[in-house]
């Protein structure tokens, strides 16, 4: 029963109905008791009345007066916070899948702990959400368009493919256009829905190299910002993970800085993850931020329901310490 707020606080005005019905009660009680004090033979008045009750006799009004008070409450409509599922909004999950992600330091290797944590993600999205999913190495490629059935997402995750290079920017831009074409066709009265790109990738950014460039990562950072679309970024992997190519051993360092600075000019969060159960319980944080808002909902069943009962606790009473109805 905790409450934010009334949506139709003026209700409250019958607490002065209530109020003027306990006065009215206290008033009626006295009048009652001067008017037998009037009886002249005493004596008699003892012999003939019934034996006072003493306070049990207020509790049929009492409970009266409490179930008035609940039931008002009721009426003014209290509200209070609550989750709820969200039926609007679009997510586009974008996977790193350049060669780095062949890396073991996370095992059994980044890219299949990737795809575990994001298929869990996908199947556990509540059902509103329009989830869609982009994968980029040295391009990037849209997977699948922004959609509420999660089959065709989770085996487009089970069927990544590593590649080379790595074009962080060229993720997030078309992860931009894509929401933007999804939103033109469902926009509707109400606008555009929310969006948000949750951007997961081990590795600097490689092609181009420069972050500020016009298809850079940080570039594509500052356009989503200007959208108003946050990229929540994953910093996925640790500081001594190394790939074999061509013969060699190559060391794929994550990249932190990167990932919080392009969260940062986007206006999304920072997440970092160094094992597959760290992945996968970032993806679970994720899931019950986007999936789910807090709005303020009718609450008033509880106080209708406590004020039917001391409404019927005031019937019983009455009949069985008065011999009647209030």
């Amino acid at each position: 029963m905790s409450l934010t707020g009334f949506s139709s606080p003026w209700w409250f005005l019958l607490l002065l109905v209530v109020a003027a019905v306990a006065v009215g009660y206290v008033v009626a009680m006295r009048a009652r008791r001067r008017r037998t004090m009037r009886f002249s033979n005493l004596e008699l008045l003892e012999r003939v009345a019934p034996r006072s009750q003493g306070w049990t006799r207020h509790l049929p009004a009492a409970l009266l007066i409490v179930s008035l008070l609940l039931l008002t409450f009721a009426l003014a409509g209290p509200t209070a916070e609550q989750k709820v599922p969200r039926n609007r909004a679009t997510v586009m999950l974008v996977i790193d899948v350049s060669l780095s992600m062949e890396a073991t330091d996370v095992e059994p290797s980044r890219l299949r702990a990737a795809q575990d944590a994001a298929r869990q993600f996908a199947k556990g999205l509540t059902p509103g959400v329009n989830l869609g999913l982009i994968s980029f190495a040295g391009t990037a490629t849209v997977l699948v368009a922004p959609t509420t059935e999660r089959e065709g997402v989770v085996t487009a995750i089970d069927n990544l493919k590593l590649a080379q290079s790595t074009a962080t920017g060229e993720g997030i831009f078309a992860a931009l256009q894509s929401i933007e074409s999804f939103s033109a066709v469902v926009g509707g009265a109400e606008g555009p829905p929310p969006a948000r790109i949750v951007l997961m990738t081990d590795g600097k950014q490689t092609v181009p190299q420069d972050e500020y460039a016009p298809r850079g990562a940080f570039t594509a950072a500052g356009m989503a910002k200007q959208r108003d679309i946050p990229v929540t970024t994953i910093s996925f992997g640790t500081s001594h993970g190394t790939v074999d190519i061509e013969g060699k051993e190559v060391p794929v360092e994550v990249d932190d800085a990167s990932m919080q600075e392009i969260a940062r000019l986007s206006g999304g969060d920072f997440y970092k993850a160094a094992t597959a159960e760290q992945l996968k319980q970032v993806y679970a944080s994720l899931g019950e931020q986007i999936g789910y808002e807090t709005k303020d909902v009718d609450a008033s069943k509880p106080w209708v329901a406590l004020g039917t009962i001391m409404l019927i606790s005031a019937a019983g009473a009455s009949l069985f310490i008065g011999q009647r109805l209030p």
